[in-house]
């Protein structure tokens, strides 16, 4: 009788986002007049924006899921980003600075929620906050949500500006550490829809470590061996950091064997992703794969015995449209 095959350890594929069907018109939330409440309602976060120096204008049930906001003036120098959201484009703040000049009216207020000690955190408005201090403002519209839960959702749902890898990763591995600071004993699989994908935080760490690391190359290994663990963050966040450490190792020899394929006169953008490929072994596997630490070390020992002496020009030929290993 054949033994029973174990799967102790196997990757399951991350849960994709259903797209949530079309609903009947006119079905869902609240009515025009439902949304009215009073003040009262919010009273210890409306006295906290008055007590800071802000200026309660409103207050409502949002028409969807009929949540509590308030529509607020903050003095700007009160409001800060989210400090796990991706990082400032200079560019971008500076062509909205333009056209918020040119209109001479700020009217896309900012999502806040109160942060943790003092004043505000916005986790979708770093590019608006930064465009109104360069003109000068003293304060800034914004609707306060009560929940601080809100500024994570935001950023998993990437409602400001589409993300590229580092971007993403980054910000998925600030939100974990932030995370680790509210409370460390909560299982990771809790945080599955902020995090989105747990290769996200071992990529991260590796841009942490290697600002120049091209995670392109590792993202779809990573991406099938990897899984959400019930494993508290505390204890699942040095896995990531195990792993991370492994995935540099792999990419210092992967790097070595880019550099000998250069030296004998190979030229292409896709050099790191031909060699990552030649010693990916998941593409032979069915079934259940093994666990990303396996994975890791297998092909690090691989890249370190690459032979290049047979590659052709034409082989690197057949990698385009693969992953370039310089990533905007």
């Amino acid at each position: 009788m054949a033994a029973k095959k174990s799967t102790k350890g196997a990757a399951r594929a991350p849960a994709r986002r259903r797209t949530p069907r079309k609903a009947q018109a006119g079905s869902a939330g609240l009515d025009p007049k439902q949304t009215l409440i009073d003040v009262s309602q919010v009273g210890d976060l409306a006295k906290r924006i008055e007590g800071d120096g802000g200026a309660v204008v409103g207050t409502y049930k949002d028409p969807l899921g009929g949540h509590p906001l308030i529509l607020a003036v903050l003095p700007i120098d009160k409001v800060e980003p989210t400090p796990f959201q991706r990082d400032l484009s200079d560019a971008h703040h500076k062509r909205l600075s333009d056209v918020i000049s040119r209109t001479g009216r700020f009217l896309d207020p900012i999502i806040a929620i109160t942060a943790p000690k003092d004043g505000y955190w916005t986790p979708n408005g770093r590019h608006r906050l930064e465009a109104m201090r360069r003109l000068g403002a003293k304060a800034i519209t914004a609707l306060v949500v009560p929940s601080r839960e809100v500024a994570w959702q935001i950023l998993a749902l990437n409602t400001e500006k589409a993300h590229n890898l580092k971007e993403r990763s980054l910000e998925v591995i600030r939100i974990y550490r932030d995370l680790l600071g509210e409370d460390g004993s909560r299982p990771e699989s809790q945080f599955s829809f902020y995090l989105e994908d747990p290769a996200y935080a071992t990529i991260g760490v590796c841009y942490e470590r290697a600002p120049r690391f091209a995670g392109g190359a590792y993202h779809p290994i990573l991406r099938r061996t990897e899984r959400f663990v019930d494993d508290p963050l505390n204890k699942a966040i040095k896995t990531h950091e195990h792993l991370a450490g492994l995935v540099l190792e792999l990419e210092e020899k992967v790097a070595a064997a880019v550099a000998r394929l250069k030296e004998r006169g190979l030229t292409s953008p896709y050099l790191r992703s031909f060699v990552v490929a030649r010693i990916n072994p998941l593409r032979w596997i069915k079934g259940d794969l093994p666990p990303a630490e396996d994975v890791l070390v297998q092909m690090r020992d691989r890249a370190a015995r690459f032979k290049t002496e047979g590659v052709k020009q034409e082989d690197l030929a057949k990698m385009g449209g693969g992953v370039p290993d310089e990533e905007s």
